[in-house]
């Protein structure tokens, strides 16, 4: 709805009300299109000013309505009719003004923005573009260039940029309703036909279908597969080469693929799954809207290799005061070195001063007595971790959390090294841990509802995404990872190239392969935990490395890599070949594919012919299939959290959903069909045995995702 009021005698002030962010939702319409007629018809009225209740102008359209039939006056008539009002209407910009809040905006004649504000088009981030008149308004405003950045990364800009794009007319420190009712008076008498943006020309340069080209290039490379970005280019290219009537025709049929399409929808479902992975809970029954997080004021952090000054950097940048222990000399200066150029390089680009005062040094754990909550991120290692853990409960306050930034490791082991186990939890980083956005919240058994609270609230602080997760080996992303790359593995031995089966994936969506992904992180990493694993031995019998360990199939090629020093971009030599150690620039390597045929001979191992289709399927469908005993293990409370894992964490293409809701996309009844027929050819590999829950699902009808808690809470109770 909207409320009217006249201020200052001559002004007609209309309010959004839609909380929480005055989105555009029928009644918010309606209420816009009767209040305007009304403000037009009063003939005291000279202006009119748009604002939102509670400080936020508009967050855009109501997301809840494009799953059903849309009612109430539509957007672009609403808009159209207030660029050609008769009296001036000026926005006033507090808070947000996103997608269709923009959008509205922009059929305004007026801009006024308060200096926090922040504005932009995201759309494509749902799948869809600006479609109601954004694509076509915004580049006859502040040019294509600089429309083409905002609309196809959907990024939000400061009042300070928008203003000097051209965007809003003034920004203020003041009360921004009160400056725009000013600013309306002043302008009360002055003519429009100059102040409608659909009346501008588009303002091009000159090599406009060199930078069309181009832009074209660059958005099909870093789309990866998402048709949206494509779109929004095509969108502007209409308002720089149509009349704004041709463009907007243009617009409303791109707009309309895009919003039927598959992409938007699993789009759509992210945008949900992130809000619902706020609302955890535990298996006792304790929950986020019960669960009251403590304040925390002074933090810790154990270990400064590159996990620990990631998560360092983004504990101070958030604000808070952080203690930073690293028991080595030489790393602690070296720590201190590469804390501070991250800190400043981040603040540049933020254009705010460098939190550098906010962290304080030691070489003694002894340092973290007084802090709130302790993050320990020393190697992986169990009996280390133990022993810091034993030192931070004789150390610290009673009350104080005890975190471990372990990407796998037990956490009950290390909760019962402490006097209060119940505030123990895992808080799992992913590098580098300042930048990436996911944080897997681990619960032990022992772990209390006001630590998980405590530990998610933590996060959002500092800009993450929490995911509270269950404790088992790898949690959620890491145990779902191992299938993917054993499938791998198991492609190459079977006749696949390092080459082919990341092209394939990276076709599907994912930023990197699973090799080049390998020679990134260092093969050497997984090679150690699977030497601690007694899995990277010979047999000892032959001396020569086995395809059998603990009854089922294994490859021994990345431990044999390992063996010859190939390590990776680190090395200069992996899966594939580079220039020089440390360069990025992966190359098909003919050693490794010498080496690959050897092996098959050796082990009378006959390659086949690999598609696509088998590629993905095996790569793909194991980790899914993972996901389902992870659902049915109760480690995820539901599909949406292993979505949004996968998606910030390990580069899951967000416009396909996220592994579950990919799976629901092609029909479970498909992913079971698939997954029997590969287990039934390698009955050796249990990763590929459908598990109970997905073969529940099918035989329940294949419901919809939003259904499947249902279905898992019975498995659950019947196991």
């Amino acid at each position: 709805m909207a409320q009217y009021t006249r201020v200052s005698g001559s002004v007609g002030l209309i309010t959004l009300q839609s909380p929480p962010v005055n989105a555009l939702s029928a009644a918010v319409r309606q209420g816009i299109v009767d209040l305007m007629q009304r403000a037009l018809s009063e003939p005291e009225v000279k202006s009119v000013v748009i604002c939102g209740q509670n400080g936020i102008f508009c967050g855009g359209a109501d997301i809840k309505e494009f799953g059903g039939q849309m009612s109430g006056p539509p957007l672009i008539p609403m808009i159209h009719a207030i660029e050609a009002a008769s009296k001036p209407v000026v926005a006033a910009i507090e808070g947000i003004a996103l997608g269709g809040g923009l959008e509205l905006a922009l059929g305004c004649h007026y801009r006024i923005a308060h200096s926090k504000a922040r504005v932009g088009l995201p759309e494509v981030t749902l799948g869809l573009l600006p479609g109601a008149g954004g694509s076509q308004r915004l580049p006859r405003l502040i040019g294509v260039p600089a429309a083409l950045d905002l609309i196809t990364t959907g990024r939000h800009v400061t009042a300070a940029e928008a203003l000097k794009f051209g965007l809003v007319d003034q920004i203020t420190d003041h009360n921004t309703v009160n400056v725009a009712v000013k600013f309306a008076q002043r302008v009360a008498d002055q003519p429009l036909d100059a102040r409608r943006i659909s009346t501008y020309p588009c303002l091009c340069p000159s090599d406009v279908a060199v930078l069309f080209e181009e832009v074209m290039q660059r958005v099909r490379r870093t789309a990866r597969g998402a048709i949206a970005p494509i779109a929004c280019v095509q969108a502007v290219r209409a308002a720089a080469t149509l009349p704004y009537n041709q463009g907007m025709e243009r617009e409303r049929e791109l707009m309309a693929t895009l919003f039927t399409s598959g992409q938007a929808r699993a789009l759509q479902y992210f945008f949900f799954a992130q809000r619902a992975v706020g609302r955890w809970s535990m298996p006792s029954g304790a929950r986020w809207d019960t669960s009251k997080p403590r304040p925390v004021h002074k933090a810790a952090v154990i270990g400064l290799g590159t996990m620990g000054r990631g998560i360092t950097v983004a504990l101070a940048q958030a604000g808070f005061s952080v203690v930073a222990v690293e028991t080595q000399e030489k790393q602690l200066m070296e720590a201190k070195q590469k804390i501070s150029g991250m800190l400043e390089r981040g603040a540049k680009r933020r254009g705010v001063a460098p939190a550098l005062d906010k962290i304080n040094y030691g070489r003694n754990i002894q340092s973290v007595a007084d802090a709130d909550l302790v993050i320990e991120a020393v190697f992986e290692d169990m009996a280390l971790k133990k022993k810091v853990f034993q030192q931070l409960s004789a150390v610290c306050k009673p009350s104080t959390f005890l975190c471990s930034n372990t990407s796998g490791l037990d956490i009950d082991q290390l909760a019962c090294q402490t006097r209060n186990p119940e505030l123990v939890v895992g808080m799992h980083f992913f590098a580098p841990a300042h930048v990436m956005k996911l944080l897997e919240v681990v619960y032990g058994p022992k772990s209390s509802p006001l630590a998980v609270a405590t530990a998610m609230q933590l996060g959002k602080k500092i800009g993450k995404v929490s995911v509270a997760v269950g404790n088992c080996r790898g949690f959620v992303g890491n145990r779902m990872l191992k299938p993917y790359l054993e499938q791998a593995l198991f492609l190459l031995e079977e006749g696949a190239t390092p080459e082919f089966v990341d092209q394939v994936l990276e076709e599907f969506g994912f930023a990197m392969g699973v090799f080049r992904m390998s020679d990134l992180s260092g093969l050497d990493v997984g090679w150690k935990v699977r030497m601690a694993d007694g899995l990277a031995m010979p047999d000892p019998t032959t001396g020569q490395p086995t395809r059998l360990r603990q009854g089922r199939r294994y490859s021994p090629l990345g431990d044999l890599l390992c063996e010859q020093g190939r390590f990776g971009q680190k090395t200069g030599r992996g899966w594939y070949q580079y220039d020089k150690p440390g360069s990025q620039v992966a190359k098909p390597d003919p050693w490794l594919h010498s080496f690959l045929d050897e092996y098959r001979a050796r082990h009378a191992l006959v390659a086949h012919r690999i598609d696509h289709q088998e590629v993905l399927e095996r790569c793909l469908y194991s980790m899914i299939n993972e996901g389902f005993r992870i659902l049915e293990d109760g480690i995820a409370a539901g599909p949406e959290d292993i979505d949004v894992i996968y998606v910030f964490g390990y580069s899951w293409p967000r416009h396909r959903g996220g592994p579950m809701f990919y799976a629901a996309t092609v029909g479970l009844n498909k992913v079971l069909e698939r997954l029997e027929h590969y287990y039934q050819a390698h009955p050796d590999v249990p990763s590929l045995q459908p598990c109970h829950l997905l073969r529940k699902l099918v035989a329940s009808g294949s419901p919809p995702i939003q259904k499947w808690r249902e279905v898992i809470k019975k498995v659950r109770s019947q196991l």
